[in-house]
């Protein structure tokens, strides 16, 4: 994938208003930051994003990139555990790409609870994922839609729809979905 298929899987929870000054998302399990930039792209200037992720090295080659393609966007990057106390404001926004998969089955119903707790009213998370419920080595606890859409109603998130796929030669196709508080 390119940066513009890593904008397209986000681009359907966007408004103008999330183009406008003020904006405050979130990329937890960021890595380094290939849709960080998608999400930078999308805010524009005077958007704000926390990116948290476990590898300090990643946050820098990301800080890196960023800042060679989206000077305008303010980035906080934060090294840390996105299953652990973040220090962050409430959110207007989420999101979560390729991340989720890690959690084992039985820790996912409450890092979905704690991330709808990050986010304002009308926040949203917007997930990005390996469509299959089976997985393997590398990606160990994937989600298809339909178990991300029943994950997400027992996290109290009450809007859910499906934004975009994009094949992949991995795991046969990657969704995007957004979640509405």
């Amino acid at each position: 994938m390119n940066h513009q298929d890593h904008v397209n899987l986000l681009r359907g929870a966007f408004s103008d208003t999330d183009r406008q000054p003020g904006a405050v998302w979130a990329d937890l399990g960021s890595g380094t930051g290939a849709f960080t930039l998608a999400l930078a792209d999308l805010l524009g200037p005077g958007g704000t994003i926390y990116s948290v992720d476990k590898d300090a090295s990643a946050l820098r080659a990301q800080a890196q990139s960023m800042q060679r393609l989206f000077p305008q966007v303010s980035v906080h990057y934060r090294a840390a555990d996105f299953t652990g106390p973040l220090d962050l404001p409430l959110l207007d926004g989420i999101v979560m790409a390729n991340a989720l998969h890690f959690l084992p089955e039985r820790k996912k119903d409450g890092m979905v609870r704690a991330m709808r707790e990050l986010l304002r009213p009308e926040g949203r998370l917007v997930l990005v994922e390996y469509n299959t419920d089976h997985g393997n080595l590398w990606v160990p606890h994937p989600l298809s839609y339909p178990t991300w859409a029943e994950l997400a109603r027992r996290g109290g998130f009450s809007r859910n729809r499906r934004l975009a796929s994009v094949p992949s030669r991995f795991l046969g196709e990657i969704y995007s979905a957004e979640s509405r508080v």
